[in-house]
C-alpha cells in the first residue's frame, strides 16, 4: 500500500486501529524519517486515547490511557527501541522495561523493535514503512501467526 503524505499515514494508522484488539503486539520498523511515529499517531487517534503521542525517544516507552469521554476502551504503550538496539543485549533490556506487564491489556506498538520484542507475545503485527526517492511510503503489513491474516483483509488491497 502507497501512502503519499503524512496525513495519509496518520489515516491509515486509525484505520489499522479498527482491527487492533487488547494484547495485540505491533512492531513497526523503517528507516528514520520513514514514518512510523505517524503511524502510532493514527493509531492512537483511532484508539481514542488521551493526550499527543509523540515520539518517546526519551523516555523509551510511554503509556496513553483510553479517552473514555469519547470511546476509547483500550490503552496504548508506545515504545521507542532505538537506543536499545546498541546495547549487548537489546532483549534483556526490553525485559527490563517490564512490556509484559501491560501487553495483555493494551496494544503495544514499537518502533525500531524488530529482533527485540517479537517474544512479548504469541502472534504480532509488523509493519514495515519503506520511504521511496519521491518521499511516499510503502507500507507492507506482516502478520506472525494467530489472526491476522483475517483481521488484516480489510486493509489490504
Amino acid at each position: 500500500m502507497i501512502l503519499t503524505t503524512v496525513d495519509d499515514t496518520r489515516a491509515f494508522g486509525a484505520r489499522l486501529a479498527a482491527v487492533l484488539q487488547p494484547g495485540d503486539l505491533v512492531v513497526l520498523s523503517g528507516p528514520l524519517g520513514a514514518g512510523k511515529t505517524a503511524l502510532a499517531q493514527g493509531v492512537g487517534r483511532g484508539l481514542r486515547v488521551l493526550g499527543d503521542v509523540t515520539s518517546p525517544t526519551f523516555v523509551i516507552a510511554r503509556v496513553h490511557r483510553p479517552d473514555r469521554a469519547a470511546g476509547g476502551t483500550v490503552p496504548m504503550v508506545h515504545v521507542d527501541a532505538y537506543r536499545l538496539g546498541s546495547v549487548t543485549d537489546p532483549r534483556a533490556q526490553v525485559d527490563d522495561l517490564d512490556l509484559d506487564a501491560s501487553v495483555d491489556d493494551s496494544v503495544t506498538l514499537v518502533e525500531w523493535g524488530e529482533g527485540m520484542v517479537e517474544q512479548l507475545a504469541d502472534s504480532y503485527l509488523e509493519v514495515r514503512i519503506d520511504r521511496r526517492d519521491d518521499d511516499t511510503r510503502e507500507v507492507t503489513l506482516v502478520g506472525h501467526a494467530g489472526t491476522w491474516p483475517t483481521r488484516l483483509a480489510p486493509l489490504t488491497p
